[in-house]
């Protein structure tokens, strides 16, 4: 039964791990902001990912064209689309809904992920906490490829250094580095609400006046960075993108500085390693989360 053309629906999706920024990506370019993705910090491969539809823009004629725009991600990984479950949500209880499934996430020995509205619970209060608003754009930490990013920079806090993030989304990579001792970073993405996200979540997390983001990709951050190369270079981005990119780091980063390269498969690795190789990269993966890895670059010496 249809509902009240002022009311909502409550899309629910089993997430595959390999699809999630994928889904989260299409959804946003579909004009379907209202998303999250639920799941225990003990229990990271079990996610759910629920999204809010005013019915008056998504009627019942129009699932089947959603869900063949899902259906589509699938096809590069071979992995078939779990079912979509639509249900019915009252108008004055979706926000409320949204909300509910975010909670604190530790990431790694030293990092908290917090959605804005909470508060810092007792037991992490020893944590660096990192507010982010998971509505703005996806980049929530809780993808694999940005668990890794996360877990290493935290391992290797950048202090004092520049980090240039390429392909920021959320901008928690950036935001995590100026908050682990980066003194400056540039970041940009070719998707603007991205750009504004970065910006409104730098400025939850008082540093704003440290990071730079604009809309684009390589050019955009080479023209932020106006000459000065980076020590830290983040690139969350899929295998093929950062394939297309790899010429252009060596613009990006400065002649001691580190690569860090998430969103890639671990079957993808060893031939983007040898692009890289033939660039002039050492190359290596530095952390594995299956199916993901984060892979490490610095020059041949």
């Amino acid at each position: 039964m249809e509902p009240p053309a002022d009311g909502w629906w409550r899309l629910e999706l089993e997430v595959p791990p390999e699809l999630e920024e994928s889904l989260l990506w299409r959804l946003e370019t579909l004009g379907i902001p209202r998303v999250a993705i639920g799941f225990r910090p003990d229990q990271p491969d079990r996610r759910l990912l629920e999204a809010w539809l005013p019915v008056a823009d998504w009627p019942t004629g129009e699932h089947p064209r959603l869900e063949a725009a899902l259906q589509a991600l699938g096809a590069p990984f071979g992995i078939p689309l779990p079912p979509l479950h639509w249900h019915t949500q009252a108008e004055e209880d979706w926000s409320l809904s949204w909300k509910r499934h975010w909670q604190p996430d530790p990431v790694a020995e030293g990092l908290l992920i917090l959605p804005a509205w909470l508060e810092v619970p007792a037991e992490h209060r020893q944590r660096q906490v990192i507010r982010i608003d998971p509505g703005s754009a996806f980049g929530t930490g809780s993808h694999p490829t940005t668990r890794l990013c996360l877990e290493a920079l935290d391992q290797r806090p950048p202090r004092g250094g520049t980090v240039a993030d390429l392909g920021c989304g959320s901008g928690i990579l950036a935001i995590a580095a100026l908050l682990l001792g980066a003194r400056r970073a540039w970041a940009c993405d070719t998707d603007p609400p991205a750009m504004r996200a970065t910006a409104a979540n730098a400025a939850l997390n008082g540093c704003d006046d440290r990071l730079q983001v604009t809309v684009g990709s390589a050019d955009a951050l080479l023209a932020q960075q106006g000459g000065e190369r980076a020590d830290l270079l983040l690139a969350n981005i899929l295998a093929p993108v950062l394939t297309d990119l790899a010429p252009r780091f060596g613009e990006i980063l400065g002649d001691d500085g580190v690569g860090l390269l998430s969103g890639v498969l671990e079957d993808q690795a060893g031939p983007l390693l040898e692009v890289l190789a033939a660039l002039g990269w050492a190359g290596q993966v530095r952390a594995v989360l299956a199916p993901w890895v984060v892979i490490e670059i610095v020059r041949h010496r």
